[in-house]
């Protein structure tokens, strides 16, 4: 099947105290940005990759392709005012068949080899939803009170999540809800059955200035191997 990318990067610089949107920030040398276009390249080296940016940010993006001589070819799609607008702007941006890929362009450690067994568990299952399990103790904190959540019950989502081209481009035509956290709960909402799948667990989401210490610790650590 055709294989497709989307990668959402709208962030900004507020939790990272840095005037720097975090998707620029660097990381190993390179913008975070940059790590997770060269995964998806690494694993699937002709897969269409669409980047969902803000309009202002174009521009700082074309700099920082050039200054790091980032020469692998990708399509620029303007962004939303959320997530799931944004997400569908790049739908609408690709024309074809087959597999779509939904990434978080904050999310720079996903390796290939993780890509191309969501990609191969999307073919099986029309959807694939990386997924790992929680080390520490859970509690639901409500108004009453508060209580114990066996963990086991309990999955932390990750992307990409990989979906049907077609049904997701359906899904997307609903109109956006608070709870449309990820594209998973969009592609239920419409009809359609969530398939979990084993995620990664280095494959964290940069927010705050500790998530990349923690990111460099580990592109060492897997350097020196």
């Amino acid at each position: 099947m055709e294989k497709y990318c989307i990668i959402v990067a709208a962030g900004s610089g507020i939790r990272m105290r840095s005037s720097v949107p975090k998707q620029f920030l660097l990381l190993a040398g390179k913008p975070v940005l940059m790590h997770s276009i060269l995964a998806f390249r690494q694993a699937y080296p002709e897969m269409p990759v669409v980047l969902v940016l803000p309009e202002d940010q174009k521009n700082i993006w074309a700099d920082l392709c050039q200054e790091h001589q980032l020469d692998e070819p990708h399509t620029i799609v303007s962004g939303g005012n959320t997530r799931f607008e944004s997400v569908r702007n790049g739908l609408a941006s690709i024309n074809g068949y087959g597999l779509v890929a939904v990434h978080d362009g904050v999310r720079p450690l996903v390796r290939p080899d993780m890509i191309c067994h969501l990609f191969s568990e999307a073919e099986a299952h029309s959807n694939a939803i990386p997924v790992i399990s929680p080390k520490d103790s859970v509690r639901w904190d409500f108004n009453e009170g508060n209580r114990v959540i066996d963990r086991n019950f309990i999955k932390l989502i990750q992307t990409p999540q990989v979906f049907l081209l077609n049904k997701l481009k359906d899904a997307y035509v609903q109109e956006f809800e608070e709870g449309f956290t990820d594209d998973a709960t969009v592609w239920e909402k419409a009809g359609n059955k969530v398939y979990l799948t084993d995620g990664q667990v280095d494959n964290i989401k940069i927010t705050g200035p500790e998530d990349l210490i923690i990111a460099e610790a580990i592109i060492q650590g897997r350097s020196s191997r």
